[in-house]
């Protein structure tokens, strides 16, 4: 298994872990429930998606047979996701509880970039599995 591989799902299960005692300490602070977007998205993009390019990595490329086309692109991925995951929700829970408008503005560039390395994902496992046509 890559470096990269283990790295997402380990990654992954330290987000579960994250985003669960973020849940009972909502549930038994209502003062936070202002964090459930950062709530939300640890679980989705930390937990879940995590995961899935874990697994995605390690067994799609089998499946189809072939290598992964480009891992040090996986590699990029990896720290891009990450990268993007916490500055989007650190900034997102620091504009819940002071509205400073740079809070927001962090918050989505850090965002963009979370979606930069959903695209990252896709070229790679797209490159990966699809056969090349003749031309």
């Amino acid at each position: 298994m890559d470096r990269f591989v283990r790295n997402f799902i380990i990654i992954s299960i330290f987000y579960l872990g994250v985003s669960s005692v973020l849940g009972v300490c909502m549930l038994a602070n209502p003062s936070l429930l202002s964090l459930k977007f950062v709530h939300s998205h640890l679980n989705l993009l930390g937990w879940v998606s995590m995961m899935i390019y874990g697994v995605g990595y390690h067994v799609l490329p089998r499946f189809s047979g072939r290598p992964l086309k480009y891992p040090k692109m996986g590699e990029v991925q990896f720290w891009a996701a990450n990268i993007g995951l916490i500055g989007m929700l650190l900034f997102s829970a620091m504009d819940a509880f002071s509205a400073v408008p740079a809070y927001k503005t962090l918050s989505v560039a850090f965002g963009a970039l979370e979606v930069f390395s959903i695209g990252l994902f896709f070229y790679n496992m797209l490159a990966t599995l699809l056969p090349k046509t003749a031309a």
